[in-house]
């Protein structure tokens, strides 16, 4: 007869240590770098945005500076019309910075989040899956939710990244909670936060 060999329980049970040993030290550092991509990403879009709105100026400028008939500041950036700051005796807004679509808020203070969406949409070239509407937001269909905030100069839109939000007390999906970036277009800022 031939004599049958195998693994032995006690060297099955050296394997399942060994394996949980490297899965037990594997882990935290795979989720680390997880939480590093999500902050990459945010950082891309956000530089990647910062720099369509300057283009946007730049286009701005490069056409001589152009306005409507009643002084409002305009450009056709990449074939869209986008309304653009006027310049305030106070500082507190810059010249030449998108805020709106031509068919959008006519007026800095009344910026939306509809506003702030479509110039996510409209100054980036491959612009991410975003939406205004918070339950939308919470499905996993979207990658980032836009909300406006602040009034007069002050006004800003924030972009939150969906993949990096966390969940509040009830267990819900808290679309609030994670890294985003701000546009601030008086000013022509771009900032990001990370949670």
């Amino acid at each position: 007869m031939r004599k049958q060999s195998g693994f032995s329980l006690v060297e099955l049970v050296i394997v399942i240590i060994v394996v949980g040993l490297l899965a037990a030290t594997a882990l935290p550092r795979f989720l680390q770098v997880t939480d590093e991509a999500k902050k990459a990403s945010i950082e891309g879009v956000a530089g990647g945005f910062a720099t369509s709105v300057l283009s946007a100026r730049a286009q701005w400028e490069a056409y001589g500076r152009p306005s409507n008939a009643s002084g409002q500041n305009l450009v056709n950036y990449d074939g869209t019309d986008f309304w653009l700051t006027k310049a305030t005796d106070d500082g507190t807004v810059r010249d030449g910075y998108p805020y709106a679509l031509t068919d959008g808020a006519l007026n800095l203070n009344v910026v939306s989040e509809t506003d702030c969406l479509s110039l996510l949409d409209n100054l980036l070239q491959n612009p991410p899956l975003a939406t205004t509407d918070k339950t939308g937001a919470a499905s996993g269909n979207y990658l980032f939710y836009v909300k406006a905030e602040g009034n007069g100069s002050e006004k800003l839109c924030r972009y939150y990244q969906l993949a990096s939000a966390g969940k509040d007390g009830s267990g819900s999906v808290n679309v609030e909670a994670g890294h985003s970036f701000t546009y601030k277009p008086a000013l022509g800022r771009v900032e990001v936060y990370l949670k």
